[in-house]
């Protein structure tokens, strides 16, 4: 294996072991980890914006133009304005002309309100409504076999459910008797979509846990200790016991810390 490989392996295991470290508590491992993460996703954002939106959409329109004529004489020299505008941003980090950077970020706030309203009502709204609506197959009521039991049941389950969830929420009348009892079911309805929702998040997590198990096993300590692999280094038994004896230094200091306070505390003023 090649060193760069061996250098990035070996830094992909030291970090997410320095992450799962959080597990125990707040330490500088976790730090170190968190402060990275955090600067290279800033740095990953600015290339990508860089690359994908500058270059594409502002640098490229006025290529045929002349930057010291302020692209003007480009044929699409009108790109030059929102140019303008993302420059003006910057005078945010002045005390003195912080007034402008309003300008450009009220027209960029106002715009960005403009396009995400209609897409999420269309997304988040209309389509929800439209997916309450679906026709109930009668004659396909209880399904066409194994694969599908109740394709027809499904449907009107799915409208019970939004009309009892609605129903929950209105609040001008006492949920008594049969309103009442369709609240309840409203409240159970929104449970289950919530408990399958948050079961959707953490078998999400799970599944990016178990993916760093195995990174760690078949990527870093089969390399390392297992010497039939293509891919076996010398270099990875000796990195992973500078990493214990690092994780022993650093309990051996915790414990250490302990007795110097539990020491410090029986001490009597």
């Amino acid at each position: 294996m090649d060193f760069t490989t061996f250098l990035w392996t070996t830094l992909g295991a030291f970090l997410t072991l320095a992450t799962f470290s959080f597990l125990y508590k707040d330490n500088p491992f976790y730090k170190l980890a968190e402060h990275l993460v955090v600067g290279v996703s800033a740095g990953y954002f600015m290339i990508i914006v860089w690359h994908g939106t500058m270059v594409p959409n502002l640098f490229n329109k006025l290529l045929d133009g002349d930057w010291f004529l302020l692209f003007l004489n480009s044929n699409q020299w009108w790109y030059v304005f929102p140019g303008i505008l993302g420059v003006l941003m910057w005078t945010r980090f002045s005390r003195k002309y912080g007034w402008i950077s309003r300008w450009p970020m009220a027209l960029y706030i106002g715009i960005a309100a403009g396009v995400a309203v209609p897409l999420e009502m269309s997304n988040k709204v209309n389509k929800q409504l439209v997916a309450t609506m679906v026709d109930i197959e009668w004659s396909n009521f209880f399904g066409a076999g194994i694969w599908d039991p109740f394709s027809g049941f499904a449907n009107l389950l799915i409208f019970v459910g939004a009309i009892s969830g609605l129903i929950y929420f209105f609040f001008s009348k006492a949920h008594t008797g049969a309103f009442g009892g369709v609240a309840k079911l409203g409240i159970w309805t929104l449970m289950i979509g919530f408990g399958a929702s948050f079961g959707f998040t953490v078998m999400a997590r799970i599944s990016l846990f178990i993916n760093r198990l195995q990174y760690l096993d078949q990527n870093w300590a089969q390399t390392a200790f297992d010497s039939t692999n293509p891919n076996y280094n010398t270099g990875f038994q000796l990195v992973f016991w500078l990493v214990v004896l690092m994780l022993l230094a650093y309990a051996v200091w915790e414990f250490i810390a302990y007795l110097r306070r539990r020491g410090e505390a029986s001490t009597p003023e």
